[in-house]
């Protein structure tokens, strides 16, 4: 089975900059796509940012801009590098994997951005 872990979050103040990380262990071949999501207390997940495995990048319309997504296919990791952070941007971040019609959840990884 995949397992995702994923590191980087933390507590950053207004306009700084963190890079969040999600490697993905076990025998994989050819990831279909990886991406991030995000929650806030008392809202829905929603999609960060999908990269695909012909390199294919979307975000959502409140981090363009601000955040990249890049991927490291020898490694199996999928980076978020997130600049200008905003009080809004807090949340659990959750690195998502979708590889042979599953998909897979890492634990989340917490962001606070403090004004």
């Amino acid at each position: 089975q995949v397992q995702l872990v994923e590191s980087g979050g933390g507590l950053v103040q207004v306009g700084g900059s963190l890079r969040l990380s999600c490697a993905a262990s076990g025998t994989i071949f050819s990831i279909n796509a990886m991406g991030w999501y995000r929650q806030a207390p008392g809202k829905q997940r929603e999609l960060v940012a999908i990269i695909s495995s012909d390199g294919n990048m979307n975000y959502a319309d409140s981090v363009k801009g601000r955040f990249t997504i890049s991927r490291d296919a020898a490694k199996n990791t999928v980076y978020l590098e997130m600049n200008s952070l905003k009080p809004e941007d807090t949340a659990i971040y959750y690195c998502n994997v979708k590889y042979l019609g599953r998909v897979y959840w890492g634990q989340g990884t917490q962001v606070t951005v403090s004004s």
